[in-house]
């Protein structure tokens, strides 16, 4: 398809989902990267207390938090 008539599916507000590869798309900067981190044991047992009171699991927790803090810091 060319691009002319990619955009203008897409201006028309057709999906352009079935005409995308997206075998290899990727987003920038938000690959994942697994890190180890010893906590206390106390540290652990209030992350897992709001975790249930939130209904999400310990990691959400823990990567809300740290995305909140740099956040914060980077502003």
């Amino acid at each position: 398809m060319k691009a002319k008539n990619f955009d203008k599916k897409f201006d028309d507000g057709e999906s352009i989902i079935g005409d995308l590869d997206l075998s290899k798309a990727r987003r920038p900067e938000q690959e994942q990267k697994r890190v180890n981190v010893d906590f206390p044991v106390w540290m652990i047992q209030s992350l897992d207390k709001e975790a249930r009171r939130l209904g999400v699991p310990r990691q959400s927790i823990i990567k809300m938090w740290l995305a909140e803090k740099l956040e914060r810091a980077a502003s």
